[in-house]
């Protein structure tokens, strides 16, 4: 398949190398039972002779040059399977980047781990294997064309079973490619199952369900258990019958050789390396192990094709003009497992002004959001940017143009210095410092044991800490358009006071789109647009639209009366 050619054109040259030391290593396992035998000859005939100590040197020599090799071939075989894995994974990775939130989506968390640790590092052993391989198989054909050479009729008597062993193997190769498959389907289950509960670890422990969750995870395990033993039973069956087969045939050669010896068409020293060469080309207990690994190595790969086969994200060429982050939904419509979740939704966001959306959970806030920055495409209708479709324009521009703080940010880079600074080309401390000032974040940076050169590992951070954070990275991003997704829901009434001041009293030469769950946040906005099940309710000024009772249920008020309209 074409992701193995490519992992094995990647590693041709240590392929080469290895190829060519179990070539060696075969060579000298050829050669060796034809100097034994002749050496057996010669000590048998002229026990002193130097002809005979020099064939004995000679055997001496051959066994320790097996020994170099196949150290060698040791060596080379970890450190292919290592280089490749790595450049299979630095490829899976760069994809999945490429493809965006699309391949979370598809393929889930836990499965794309699964497939970036587990399986890569299975394919990573096919280029190797390929090459261990074709000198395996080097192996019982030369051994085939030494025995014509000892006699013909020695080949004759082997080729008469040799038929059987190829069907042998073809079979393995065709069973286990099933049963590799379903367990690494179900490995992949599980793997997914385990990543979801680790990101909702803190409601678990909460609500106690940890069996639970547990039980629910390793419920494939029996499922996994099956194909385990499938594929054990598979690769036992076809050793089975090939070890059945094998001595046959070795006890055919030996009982021809032993007639020839007798009418003295052979030597003993012949008949002893005809018996080894008989072993030799019965060898298929190398070549089972190999087809199994070959075998799981394209099952994996199959499965890494799957991520690579997702189509990355496309991006066109065009620039920004002059504006100040006016956005615009004309028509949008979204469908996600075959329910519609957002229903022709036009909206604009003047450029300098902030709008708050707000909806009661699953009317599509959260997507909204990520369309506003092109974190997920519609499947109908166009999402623009000061008049240009977020489609066409240049990645980098697109990114330098649109700054994003989340409710679980993902705080990335070394120091907490990288963290604000991230995505930012070259940031400067100052701007980093001011961005952490109006996020209320500066006074526990400082307050940390390196301040702002601390390691985010290091910083023990709670889960408003770490939103501030977040949105201390926004402010540092300095773009033309600010979306903050459900960004302030960790912070104190308080905090969440003073930052929504700073936010909403900032320079208008930018636009702010916030998905809002408090009142006061709403309050604040210029405007507010209310999503219904995937469709603009109203819109109007948070005053205008707490006179309807539809609105103020979102936020869980069936009246007006005590709350001052929500001010």
């Amino acid at each position: 398949m074409p992701l193995l050619r490519a992992a094995v054109r990647h590693s041709g040259l240590r392929c080469l190398a290895l190829g060519g030391a179990a070539t060696a290593a075969t060579g000298a396992n050829l050669l060796l039972p034809a100097a034994l035998g002749r050496a057996l000859d010669l000590l048998l005939t002229d026990p002193g002779g130097a002809r005979a100590t020099h064939w004995v040197l000679g055997c001496t020599g051959l066994v320790l040059l097996l020994a170099v090799l196949d150290a060698c071939e040791t060596v080379l075989g970890a450190t292919t399977d290592a280089r490749t894995t790595a450049w299979l994974r630095d490829r899976l990775v760069g994809h999945v980047l490429a493809v965006g939130p699309r391949a979370v989506r598809r393929f889930g968390p836990g499965e794309l781990v699964a497939r970036l640790v587990g399986n890569a590092a299975q394919a990573g052993t096919a280029p190797a294997g390929v090459a261990a391989l074709l000198a395996s198989f080097a192996a019982p054909v030369g051994a085939m064309v030494a025995l014509w050479l000892v006699d013909p009729w020695l080949a004759a008597v082997f080729l008469g079973g040799a038929p059987v062993l190829m069907l042998l193997l073809r079979a393995l190769a065709r069973d286990s490619s099933q049963c590799v498959a379903r367990y690494q389907e179900v490995q992949g289950r599980i793997a997914s199952g385990l990543a979801e509960a680790i990101g909702g670890f803190r409601t678990i422990a909460a609500g106690g369900t940890a069996d639970r969750e547990a039980a629910r995870i390793l419920r494939p395990l029996p499922e996994l258990s099956r194909a385990g033993h499938q594929m054990w039973r598979v690769q036992g069956r076809a050793a089975a019958q090939a070890v059945a087969v094998a001595p046959l045939l070795q006890i055919g050669v030996l009982a021809v050789s032993g007639v020839l010896l007798v009418h003295h068409r052979l030597t003993v020293g012949e008949l002893l390396a005809a018996s080894r060469y008989a072993v030799l080309a019965t060898g298929v207990g190398v070549l089972v192990g190999r087809l199994s690994g070959l075998v799981r190595a394209r099952a994996a790969a199959r499965r890494l094709g799957e991520v690579l086969g997702e189509p990355p994200t496309a991006y066109g060429t065009r620039r920004l003009p002059y504006g100040q982050g006016r956005l615009e939904l004309r028509g949008v419509t979204v469908r996600r497992g075959g329910r519609t979740v957002l229903d022709g939704v036009d909206l604009v966001v003047p450029g300098g002004t902030t709008l708050a959306v707000v909806g009661r959970s699953g009317s599509g806030k959260s997507l909204l959001a990520a369309l506003a920055g092109r974190l997920a495409d519609p499947d109908d209708g166009d999402v623009l940017l000061d008049g240009t479709p977020l489609r066409e324009l240049d990645r980098s521009e697109l990114r330098r143009a649109v700054g994003y703080a989340f409710e679980r940010p993902a705080l990335l880079g070394d120091t907490i210095e990288d963290t604000i600074g991230f995505g930012v080309a070259a940031p400067d401390p100052d701007r980093i410092t001011e961005a952490a000032r109006t996020a209320l974040a500066d006074t526990f940076v400082r307050r940390l044991p390196r301040g702002y050169a601390t390691p985010v590992a290091d910083a023990p951070l709670s889960g408003g800490e770490a939103q501030r954070l977040g949105l201390a990275r926004a402010f540092a991003h300095d773009g033309r358009l600010l979306i903050l997704d459900d960004a302030l829901s960790s912070l104190d009434t308080v905090t969440e006071h003073h930052i929504s001041e700073a936010l909403f009293r900032s320079a208008t030469n930018s636009s702010r789109l916030i998905v809002a769950h408090r009142v006061s946040t709403a309050a604040r906005a210029d405007a507010v647009v209310w999503l219904d099940d995937g469709r603009v309710r109203a819109r109007g000024s948070h005053t205008e639209l707490w006179q309807l009772a539809g609105y103020r249920g979102v936020f869980g008020a069936g009246d007006a009366r005590g709350l001052g309209g929500g001010s």
